[in-house]
């Protein structure tokens, strides 16, 4: 830690160097000190020694059998060992529900309230599309759509397909057109003259914030609230996921995807894993192939496992217009031909962050404040982008803080906030 802060020190403030080469510089340092941290190594660690010592090396033994089987499950494309236990529709995603509409993109599955009195309004989900829509809907006890329901609420939720070659023509405008919009539309024959809370998680709370404000543009009032998870809406700020996203890196990741019409999630992952490299990798692979120890599986490991693919033209828009150009935020972003702008939604909102999120940095989701014309609630809970979302009420160990900004209210910056 003392090295860490000491190249954080050196790299910080230098005089002409730009604050995003400072970034790169520290997460290099950062990286290679990860790599080279003592626990890593056999010699250089108390625990990991003494625990060579009481086995008289079998541990090592099994690191090895662990090591083996990783590759092989890693050349067969299988989940890694544990997961296998986890079932969709008996351990996983087992709230009962049907699918009641579909289109070439997706999805929509509702799901029946188990009580006596019904609430009027129904719940849209618009989950990411990068990975599977039942983080919502995990286990028994971890599940926000069971929990909805045993409120009283009819919950639909969209699932993304997951997409081949022939969808790589799919773009933005047709996430829009054939998810939320579509989603609505079908919403509004089942329970007809009914407004929606819409709910959008990641990258689905993003393109359902651009959805409602085109809403807002054409005076459709379909939506009684809209939450946003995890969501940003400017990107500017988007942590340090953006040290991986530059013309050039964009430039080569559409020729890889040119050539086979979509992203796959594997090659994805080992960019938000180096986020938390010392998390992710290095302290796992101690522990599997040293201490010869298989880390506990749970339901949210076996959910991450269970990626999806993109496609090609909807992830090179994604990437250009709202990472590289921040289309969204200054007004520039298109839906149905015409520009829309966050500043257009009157409806109120609950925005949602975690302290530790790596993906959506809880002070860039603030800056939602800076965007909206309406009354704000701002949610900064513990943990990070999966964990600190999907939190049931019962966790004794979650906090969090929460303040309403109304439209009439001054801003307050995100630190003075905290």
């Amino acid at each position: 830690m003392l090295q860490q802060q000491w190249w954080h020190n050196a790299v910080t403030g230098v005089h002409g160097v730009s604050q995003h080469h400072e970034r790169v510089l520290q997460f290099a340092f950062r990286q290679w000190l990860d790599v080279l941290s003592p626990s890593n190594f056999l010699l250089s660690n108390p625990e990991l020694l003494q625990r060579t010592r009481d086995e008289a090396g079998h541990n090592l033994i099994r690191g090895f059998w662990n090591l083996v089987e990783d590759w092989e499950r890693l050349a067969n494309s299988r989940p890694p060992a544990g997961l296998e236990r986890f079932k969709v529709g008996e351990d996983l995603a087992v709230t009962p529900g049907k699918v009641i509409y579909r289109n070439r993109l997706m999805e929509l599955i509702q799901y029946a309230p188990s009580t006596a009195e019904v609430k009027p309004e129904p719940i849209l989900f618009v989950p990411a599309w990068i990975m599977k829509y039942y983080i919502l809907d995990l286990s028994r006890q971890n599940s926000l759509v069971r929990y909805l329901v045993d409120q009283g609420f009819t919950v639909f939720m969209i699932s993304w397909k997951n997409p081949g070659k022939d969808e790589r023509d799919l773009g933005m405008e047709d996430f829009h057109v054939l998810g939320p919009q579509a989603a609505l539309q079908a919403i509004g024959r089942i329970v007809p003259q009914r407004k929606v809370h819409g709910v959008g998680y990641c990258l689905g709370g993003t393109l359902l914030a651009a959805s409602a404000a085109a809403f807002a543009r054409d005076g459709d009032d379909g939506l009684q609230s809209l939450s946003l998870f995890a969501a940003q809406t400017d990107f500017t700020e988007a942590g340090e996921l953006t040290l991986f996203i530059g013309e050039s890196q964009v430039a080569f990741l559409e020729d890889m995807m040119w050539e086979q019409g979509y992203l796959e999630a594997g090659q994805m992952a080992g960019a938000f894993q180096l986020l938390r490299s010392n998390d992710l990798i290095w302290s796992k692979l101690m522990r599997s192939y040293l201490m010869g120890e298989r880390p506990p599986t749970f339901d949210l490991l076996a959910w991450n496992a269970d990626a999806t693919r993109m496609p090609y033209r909807m992830h090179s828009e994604y990437l250009r217009k709202l990472f590289l150009q921040n289309d969204l935020a200054e007004g520039r972003y298109h839906v149905g031909g015409h520009p829309v702008t966050v500043n257009d939604i009157r409806v109120p909102v609950l925005a949602l962050a975690t302290e530790t999120d790596h993906v959506a940095p809880w002070r860039s989701v603030f800056k939602c404040h800076l965007l909206m014309d309406t009354d704000v609630t701002f949610v900064l809970t513990s943990g990070g982008h999966n964990a600190g979302i999907v939190s049931e009420p019962e966790r004794k160990d979650r906090h969090y803080r929460m303040a309403t900004k109304h439209e009439s209210d001054r801003y307050i910056d995100p630190d003075t906030w905290q």
